[in-house]
């Protein structure tokens, strides 16, 4: 992942910062590779290059404000476009309102798990935008997803020591099988809904 070897100088020179402004672009999108940023920061606490509460606040902070980008992204650009050019992908309108429905009964807690499945957590964010979730019930599945997430990934770092690049490889090597079970599951699960809403109706 060549990513990774710009990734850890921008640590190691800027610190905190780095550790918040890099997950904010890697959650709305940008090809950061985030869990080894955590594992990697997790690894400079236990060498005391950086320190714990610091970091843990620098990777909610930056988490937590990346996928509330995304969350407004879709309350803007994205709905527009979706609304606009759906019909290409056949979105209809009803289709859509059906989507919302789902997601407004159970998706919430996806924007929760959904941290832990590359690939799906700043799409959740952008579906609860154009479901027009209203923001205290979106900043609280969101923003406790970011926080379990950060803080299982530094103190795995913290706690493997030197053996942090063991976890982040293995993940790596996982990532791209793991993210496409995913968006397969969702895509399933999606379509099934609607045959059901369908045939209901």
């Amino acid at each position: 992942m060549p990513s990774v070897d710009l990734v850890i100088p921008w640590i190691h020179h800027y610190g905190y910062g780095a550790i918040f402004g890099l997950l904010l672009l890697g959650i709305v999108g940008l090809p950061v590779p985030d869990e080894w940023l955590l594992l990697f920061a997790g690894y400079l606490v236990e060498r005391q290059e950086l320190q714990l509460l610091p970091t843990l606040l620098a990777a909610f902070a930056g988490a937590s404000t990346g996928i509330s980008v995304s969350y407004l992204l879709g309350r803007g650009p994205a709905r527009l476009l979706v609304g606009r050019w759906g019909f290409l992908l056949h979105l209809d309108p009803e289709l859509l309102d059906r989507v919302r429905a789902w997601f407004d009964r159970r998706g919430r807690w996806l924007l929760t798990f959904g941290f832990f499945l590359p690939g799906v957590r700043h799409l959740t964010a952008i579906v609860a935008g154009t479901s027009f979730m209203r923001w205290p019930e979106f900043a609280l599945f969101a923003f406790a997803g970011a926080f379990f997430w950060t803080l299982l990934f530094v103190l795995a770092g913290y706690w493997l020591g030197e053996k942090w690049r063991w976890l982040a490889e293995g993940l790596q090597h996982h990532h791209l099988l793991l993210a496409m079970l995913s968006m397969a599951a969702l895509l399933i699960w999606g379509a099934y809904r609607a045959w059901s809403a369908r045939k209901q109706g």
